[in-house]
């Protein structure tokens, strides 16, 4: 999916949501164990359920790995299943170099058929570059990450700032997007002056305590430019027969959240 294809379902749907499918299997609702797949059994009810109220998935790889060949089964099934309209990012946080990080651009840009992939710039641009060189796919660059280790290496001297400036010289705003945790709202006002085009995906709103508001009014441009990302707080928002639906109330109460914020901000 390029650029303008994507900011055209941000303004149709006026959402800028991204759901995380992250599904774990203990934590499942029980009744879904009968399925022979029940992972991708839960990522569909909860793709049909908020289809409608946001604009990307994002299974993050971890979820499946863990379970072998089944889980790249389950996750096959869930990426081929997404309608082609949203946006899909493999949360792999990829970072190796030369033919290997070729090799991992196939995969999830020609194998499994993602629209963008989460990378890891800790090795230099040879680690980003292989996944820059394929049409209408996307690298997105861990700049400040959400977790507290982010005050470990990324904040003191100001190494996210670095890494922003060196990546924009990598690649454009039609391929590259960069990931800053909600949880560092007090700097998105001067991520977004550095950045000021390119796209960046938010984790951390919702179970990790991120608020939608705050980040929309630092960090939306022209073109919005924001992806949120929501996991926990909108897939397992129930547990029994009705998962779906509360899955889709919050995606609904979010949505409307984005709504507010793209009409104030246009």
């Amino acid at each position: 999916m390029n650029r303008s294809e994507l900011v055209n379902q941000i303004r149709l749907k006026e959402s800028f949501l991204c759901i995380g499918l992250d599904a774990e299997l203990t934590q499942l609702p029980a009744h879904l164990l009968d399925f022979s797949d029940p992972v991708f059994e839960f990522n569909r009810q909860i793709i049909d359920a908020t289809k409608n109220y946001c604009v990307a998935y994002k299974p993050n790889l971890a979820f499946y790995e863990a379970l072998g060949k089944k889980g790249w089964e389950s996750l096959e099934r869930t990426v081929d299943y997404i309608p082609k309209t949203h946006f899909t990012i493999a949360d792999a946080k990829r970072g190796d170099i030369g033919n290997t990080s070729r090799l991992y651009a196939k995969a999830f840009f020609e194998t499994l058929n993602f629209d963008a992939v989460t990378v890891a710039p800790y090795m230099g641009e040879d680690s980003v570059k292989p996944f820059l060189e394929f049409k209408d796919k996307w690298a997105i660059v861990l700049a400040l990450t959400s977790n507290k280790g982010a005050q470990d290496f990324q904040i003191p001297g100001d190494l996210y700032k670095h890494i922003l400036r060196k990546a924009q010289t990598w690649g454009t705003p039609e391929n590259l997007m960069f990931v800053v945790g909600a949880t560092q709202a007090d700097k998105l006002k001067e991520i977004r002056e550095l950045v000021p085009d390119h796209f960046l995906l938010v984790p951390g709103v919702g179970a990790q305590g991120g608020d939608l508001t705050e980040v929309a009014g630092s960090a939306l441009n022209k073109d919005v430019g924001l992806l949120i990302n929501a996991s926990r707080s909108i897939i397992y928002a129930g547990k029994e027969m009705d998962f779906a639906e509360k899955a889709a109330t919050e995606s609904i109460s979010m949505q409307r959240l984005m709504k507010i914020a793209m009409t104030t901000k246009s």
